[in-house]
């Protein structure tokens, strides 16, 4: 099997920097007591963000789009399911660009295909909304810094939907970390051990087979962010910390050329991906801070393995390690099932506390999805800094072209944009408290009887 390291020029990846001085670290912009929010892309992940928004008293979905109209439609029964009104439809490819035209927006929720996020994200901010989006934000060093210069300009949010930085365990180490239980962290390690190959190959699965396409194109770590962003954030990286440089290591693909040319030999449709060069299957990206912290990243989403986000964090002081079993110690061994009860209960987040059952209530991936939300939404009607900004987005993000880079360059080291511009130095950590929030409301869920009723009237 041939290698495929190849020598590429030098790339400066701080030349694309935007020279505004706007800081949106800690930004806190203007309230909105009724955040009108339009839903692109309702494919994978928009049902459920239309679903999830749907129950946040302070959010009023206005706006639906998706390419395909029949998506639409089906999205809107979500709302009707609810009892709620209809709302204004988009389809085609330039919907969204008709809607952000035709439509005062204060949240453009983005969920489609990667390669659309960053030019959406940049024209929903320079239309005058807020944008969240699905990770990742950009797919290049240049994207990633666009977003974070129009974000700069604009003065509007630009919030990477990174649900896995609102998981119960992560949520309850990152507060471990700031009360000093690990003493300083030293290392911490993510993943995306998830395996997609089935449904990577799967006609009903991405529109157009978009997400295989992208396993064709790029050939390095392409799904860093669910791994990287709880743990970053307990490192405080772009928050007293810096990302500097990394190296990725990569294998080669042992599996997707195999199953699409088995696929081809039974239907002709897969014929396109045969004879492709697809990225390998395991990719290990390894970071370094400016403060010496090193950090290790995993993808794989071919391999016939367990679900893995790794989410392992080691201290000064203390251990603590999500996968595949939620523990945490203080020397050789892990502490006792007592002991660690006692611990999540001094040590869960106000955050947590306050929603986290209704959290569960809704879903999303066991209620992350729903706290993301609801917590994206009550700071923006309460005028609060949100958890996570542009840069955060951007500098997590760029990982993906990173690791490619590194990757191609024989695992030569690659270093990572500032994008903070020095801004990290002084940069204060999110709040995990509700402090000036925690108003929002949720509507009641519907049950099978209403909604029986519903569908009678």
């Amino acid at each position: 099997m041939s290698s495929l390291a190849i020598t590429l020029p030098a790339i400066n990846n701080d030349a694309f920097a935007a020279a505004t001085n706007f800081n949106m670290s800690g930004y806190a912009a203007p309230k909105i007591d009724k955040v009108r929010v339009a839903v692109i892309g309702l494919g994978m992940r928009g049902p459920g963000a239309v679903d999830r928004l749907s129950y946040i008293a302070g959010a009023e979905i206005v706006a639906l789009c998706d390419k395909h109209a029949d998506r639409v439609a089906k999205a809107q029964t979500i709302l009707t399911g609810k009892g709620l009104a209809e709302v204004k439809s988009y389809s085609g490819e330039d919907g969204w660009q008709q809607m952000l035209k035709e439509l005062e927006l204060d949240l453009v929720y983005i969920c489609t295909p990667w390669a659309y996020h960053a030019p959406m994200a940049i024209a929903a901010m320079k239309a005058g909304a807020h944008a969240a989006c699905e990770v990742p934000i950009g797919l290049t060093v240049k994207e990633c810094w666009d977003v974070v210069k129009t974000s700069e300009e604009t003065k509007k949010h630009c919030m990477m939907l990174e649900n896995c930085c609102y998981d119960f365990f992560e949520m309850l180490t990152l507060n471990m970390v700031r009360q000093g239980l690990f003493g300083e962290l030293v290392h911490a390690e993510g993943a995306y051990i998830h395996d997609l190959l089935s449904l990577n190959f799967s006609k009903k699965g991405y529109d157009n087979m978009w997400r295989l396409r992208e396993n064709i194109k790029m050939n390095g770590n392409l799904y860093p962010t669910h791994g990287l962003g709880p743990i970053a954030q307990c490192l405080n990286v772009n928050r007293g910390d810096r990302m500097t440089h990394l190296v990725a290591m990569q294998s080669n693909d042992f599996m997707m050329a195999k199953r699409a040319q088995e696929l081809a030999a039974e239907d002709a449709f897969f014929q396109e991906f045969v004879g492709k060069r697809y990225r390998g299957n395991m990719d290990t990206t390894l970071i370094k801070t400016e403060k010496g912290k090193t950090i290790m990243v995993q993808h794989d989403v071919t391999s016939p393995r367990p679900y893995s986000r790794i989410h392992l964090l080691s201290g000064t002081k203390g251990f603590a390690q999500k996968y595949p079993k939620e523990g945490i110690a203080f020397g050789h061994s892990f502490v006792k099932e007592e002991e660690l009860k006692d611990l999540y209960e001094k040590y869960t987040p106000e955050l947590i506390k306050y929603i986290g059952e209704k959290a569960k209530e809704v879903g999303g991936h066991g209620g992350m999805d729903f706290m993301m939300d609801w917590r994206l939404i009550d700071c923006l009607r309460n005028g609060l800094p949100l958890d996570h900004d542009v840069y955060d987005g951007a500098s997590w993000s760029s990982i993906v072209p990173l690791s490619c880079e590194s990757v191609a360059k024989n695992s030569k080291a690659v270093n990572i944009p500032d994008f903070t511009k020095g801004a990290w130095k002084t940069n204060k950590p999110h709040d995990l408290t509700l402090a000036g929030g925690g108003n929002t409301e949720i509507r009641p869920k519907v049950s099978k009887d209403q909604k029986n009723q519903l569908k009678v009237e």
